[in-house]
């Protein structure tokens, strides 16, 4: 049996302890008439189950499967089933998903530490904290599932995984060149390797490390394994991800695009133990980045130049320069030359880089790439001060002012990658008040397309559910973080605070899309991995690809669930997620989506230390 399963049992019987307990009690009763309930059939209460901070915003969501309507509820104290606060459920969204009826439970306004349980007639939510320290350590949480991702040596096995890579493929060297490729990270539970993504993920760890210091700890090496080396766990990480992107640039006119391809997804085994035969023994296939169609099997890519690839790298080698001059000026110096290297490539080739397919038709599908310049152009700005490369960042940036899935309903497959541009921001920083106005106002303009659609629903849902919905919300999550700190503009919160709320269980299932995020929570147990499905290793922080379009589920290849189905009284024709093995589309954990995690929860870590600096 699952072990979720055996969990939910034993939680349902100490709830109904807990409820009959209660009614004993004569404090917190489910009192229908006191909740002003209408119609009295099974409902549920989803939570945040990392918590609330006490100046943060504080929302739970109702659902029923009745149209009964709601008045009021009642948030308990959860050692003395006192309750604590009483508040009125306000306006009724309708129907969203599996529920017939659905309220958004406010109570901002409460702020006292402690741990508690909300209850609205029969309905009882999970016991949840408010407290400054609820997003601490969470950052570092999810590192774990970074250093279990590496390739070359990887910490977790203490033991070494795809270190013939690789043969050149389409490069100007003759095919089936060896070089030396080893090292990155596997992109998901396949071994894969794309340097979009990485290359995304590695700005992403770096930008935390810069914009949020203080949250990291030294509790790891360079090399993955435990013990301190005097530098931030995640800056070790992105320094991984750093000495990777340099062997797919070797020389200013050589930039490799991917290793390995979709002949990897045999059966499930552990990366040490990877026996995928790609016609040269353990050495996998290395794309060299022509800015043309490629795919050596029956599919192919659309792609039309290198400049999608080449920004993300400019970006990276950009920052790291600037972070690696007080540290190892020769290592900066070098970073900042690939940089400029890099982008150059960028300009030489406009257009997008796709990753290559070969046996299905399956690939990022990128669509963009003036974002990935201009993200490059402002962090060449930022490490030389030279006016070109605010201009062309400037004019990049007018190319692409919002990406373009924010309001749409759908998306092919990394089609508008990545998935929040930071390009307006970091050049924001670095403009003058008109200037930044201007770009600040490109942010509002996206996250006002997704409130459109967000504000008529009870859990404040714009984002479209497609594949890897959970990696959207991450960076919808941020940009509206980044607009708030930048405008110091409020409007939005609560719909920031609504989707970074939906990662942790606030939800129609009720589950975190965390594995092991929080401890003792409802989080997934079963996920896409041969870590998992083989030897019941954990995952520990990666963050899952999310719900997706029930149309989308019912039309992909080789999907079936090998467990009983615990949520199966919360799928919808609208959406679905299943905890389960067998379902690759919404429960496989990604590396650049984790990625883009950390940057969000050291945001939020940071933002309640100071909120506690503030309170001294």
């Amino acid at each position: 049996m699952n072990s979720k399963k055996t969990i939910l049992t034993l939680a349902l019987a100490a709830l109904i302890v807990t409820a009959n307990a209660i009614a004993f009690s004569n404090k917190a009763t489910p009192d229908f008439e006191e909740a002003g309930i209408a119609a009295k059939g099974p409902a549920w209460i989803r939570i945040n189950q990392l918590g609330y901070t006490p100046a943060g915003i504080k929302v739970a969501v109702w659902g029923s499967k009745s149209k009964g309507k709601l008045k009021r509820f009642q948030l308990v104290d959860a050692a003395s089933g006192q309750v604590v606060y009483k508040g009125k459920a306000g306006q009724a969204f309708g129907a969203y998903g599996p529920f017939e009826e659905s309220y958004r439970l406010q109570f901002t306004e409460f702020n006292k530490p402690g741990t508690y349980f909300l209850q609205a007639g029969a309905a009882k939510s999970p016991e949840f904290r408010i407290g400054e320290d609820v997003y601490k350590g969470t950052a570092d949480f999810a590192l774990r599932y970074m250093r279990q991702q590496r390739s070359g040596f990887n910490p977790y096995l203490k033991d070494s995984c795809h270190t013939a890579d690789g043969y050149t493929m389409y490069g100007p060297m003759p095919d089936s060149t060896i070089i030396d490729v080893s090292g990155g990270w596997h992109d998901a539970s396949d071994y894969l390797q794309y340097a979009t993504t990485s290359a995304n993920a590695t700005y992403h760890l770096l930008a935390a490390y810069r914009d949020f210091p203080g949250v990291f700890t030294d509790k790891h090496q360079a090399n993955g394994l435990e013990g301190t080396n005097g530098v931030a766990d995640v800056l070790d990480e992105a320094k991984w991800g750093l000495d990777w992107l340099l062997k797919l640039h070797p020389r200013e006119d050589w930039l490799f695009n991917q290793l390995a391809d979709d002949r990897d997804h045999e059966k499930m085994r552990l990366p040490n133990h990877d026996s995928v035969d790609y016609g040269m023994g353990r050495a996998r296939p290395v794309y060299f980045a022509t800015g043309e169609p490629q795919g050596l099997g029956k599919f192919q890519n659309r792609a039309t130049g290198v400049a999608s690839t080449a920004g993300k790298f400019a970006s990276a080698f950009a920052l790291a320069s600037q972070l690696y001059d007080t540290k190892d000026k020769q290592l900066a110096t070098l970073f900042g030359q690939k940089a400029r290297s890099a982008y150059q490539l960028g300009l030489n080739k406009p257009g997008v880089s796709q990753t290559a397919p070969n046996r299905a038709p399956y690939f990022y599908e990128e669509d963009s790439w003036v974002d990935d310049m201009q993200l490059g152009a402002a962090a060449l700005y930022q490490l030389t001060g030279k006016q070109e490369f605010f201009k062309q960042a400037y004019d990049f940036g007018l190319q692409e002012k919002v990406t373009p899935w924010l309001g749409a309903d759908t998306a092919r497959h990394y089609q508008w990658y990545p998935f929040h541009n930071f390009g307006h921001f970091e050049l924001a920083k670095k403009s003058d008040e008109k200037t930044k106005a201007e770009l600040i106002g490109f942010y509002k303009e996206g996250i006002e397309r997704v409130y459109a659609k967000a504000k008529n629903n009870a859990f404040y849902r714009g984002v479209p559910f497609i594949w890897c919905s959970n990696n959207l919300t991450t960076s919808f999550t941020i940009q509206s973080f980044l607009y708030r700190q930048m405008s110091g503009d409020q409007t939005y919160a609560e719909l920031e605070q609504a989707n970074f709320d939906w990662l942790f269980g606030l939800n129609p299932w009720g589950t975190s899309m965390v594995y092991g995020l929080p401890a003792n929570g409802d989080t997934p147990v079963d996920p896409h991995s041969a870590f998992t499905y083989l030897h019941k290793f954990p995952i520990d922080g990666g963050l899952v690809d999310g719900p997706v379009y029930g149309n989308i589920y019912n039309n992909l290849i080789g999907i079936h669930l090998y467990e009983p189905d615990e949520y199966a009284e919360f799928q919808s024709d609208l959406v679905v997620y299943h905890d389960d093995y067998g379902d690759y589309s919404t429960n496989e954990p990604t590396m650049d989506g984790t990625a883009s995690l950390i940057y969000l929860l050291a945001a939020k870590e940071y933002s309640s230390q100071e909120g506690r600096q503030a309170k001294k």
